[in-house]
């Protein structure tokens, strides 16, 4: 039985996700906080599994308390966040918050898909997590799985995460170059509205350029990082965004990306995946390996969660594992 803290300052919302999640099988609600401080008083006497924590609260917010827990456990947290508050949950979880949620807007959305997304995100924690979080810095060992070799001339780098990939991607952005060789074109499971910050936040990160995509645009070499709720592809030399259908349950995908990226620059492209879980991104992965491209993962032990790039490993279409250390300094060296 998993033991959750809800720390809400609305005692409204802390009844409601309390009542939702003692439905799920092995979740049990232990204790509900109204602030920051009163849930630090709790960890030191309660043993909490998971802290569910709304991102502003008074006497103590959710950003200080989560500085304040992550000096002094590891225990997964999710951020309950909403609309008006898109740069706290972006800085959150640069601080090493597992994950979000967006607060329910409606009593139907509440039945439905909300607690359904927050079922997923705590089944992905059981089943799937990494070794260590956060990341240790350490001398990055690389392990070959093929014989294949990073194109002599790169044209573009295609890059997809999901949970825990705001905080690994905040890390390859800081050790990026002043000048980009090529284009880096990033997609990163996160709802409409939220990658606008997060793209901003980047930007602040590197003296290259990131952005949001937006449609049309012609690809230069900077960094851009797909939209919430649309799809991106490349479309000779261009960015399309679209919303056809959500694939492996998300909207952006990270194998419609890599797809039409092997399609456009062939052998002369490298991709990474990041901590995430799922199976998004291998079916791409597999496309650019068979079009002479090169094809890179996270390895287990830096990654909030090892499920994408299980996969991929598993399906045998990887030619490099990399610790995230290694993967910043990869992406440094191929891009210079």
């Amino acid at each position: 039985m998993k033991k959750v803290m809800i720390v809400d300052d609305s005692a409204f919302m802390r009844k409601v996700v309390t009542d939702l999640l003692n439905q799920l099988p092995d979740i049990e609600v232990t204790v509900a906080a109204r602030n920051g401080k009163q849930a630090l008083d709790y960890l030191t006497k309660e043993a909490i599994d998971l802290v569910v924590m709304d991102v502003e609260m008074p006497v103590m917010n959710g950003l200080e308390t989560l500085r304040r827990m992550k000096q002094q456990s590891a225990i997964p947290v999710i951020m309950l966040s909403s609309l008006t508050n898109q740069e706290t949950t972006i800085e959150a979880l640069a601080l090493g918050a597992r994950d979000f949620v967006e607060k329910p807007v409606s009593l139907s959305m509440i039945e439905k898909e909300w607690i359904a997304e927050f079922h997923q995100k705590i089944l992905a924690m059981d089943h799937e997590v990494g070794t260590v979080h956060p990341p240790v810095p350490t001398i990055a060992q690389p392990t070959k799985l093929t014989q294949n070799s990073l194109p002599v001339s790169l044209d573009a780098l295609v890059i997809g995460a999901s949970t825990g990939g705001p905080r690994a991607l905040l890390g390859i952005i800081r050790r990026l170059p002043a000048r980009l060789r090529c284009p880096i074109l990033i997609v990163q499971h996160m709802p409409a509205g939220f990658t606008a910050s997060f793209a901003k936040r980047l930007d602040t990160e590197t003296t290259v350029r990131v952005q949001e995509a937006v449609d049309g645009m012609r690809i230069e070499n900077q960094v851009y990082l797909c939209p919430g709720d649309y799809h991106m592809t490349v479309q000779q030399g261009h960015l399309q965004l679209d919303q056809r259908e959500k694939r492996h349950g998300t909207r952006p995908t990270v194998d419609y990306l890599f797809s039409s990226a092997a399609d456009y620059y062939g052998p002369q492209l490298a991709a990474v995946v990041l901590t995430g879980m799922g199976k998004d991104g291998t079916a791409g992965l597999r496309q650019i390996q068979a079009a002479g491209g090169y094809t890179i993962v996270q390895d287990k032990e830096t990654c909030t969660v090892f499920g994408m790039p299980r996969y991929a490993i598993e399906q045998g279409i990887v030619d490099e594992v990399l610790p995230l250390q290694g993967i910043e300094a990869k992406i440094a060296q191929m891009v210079r």
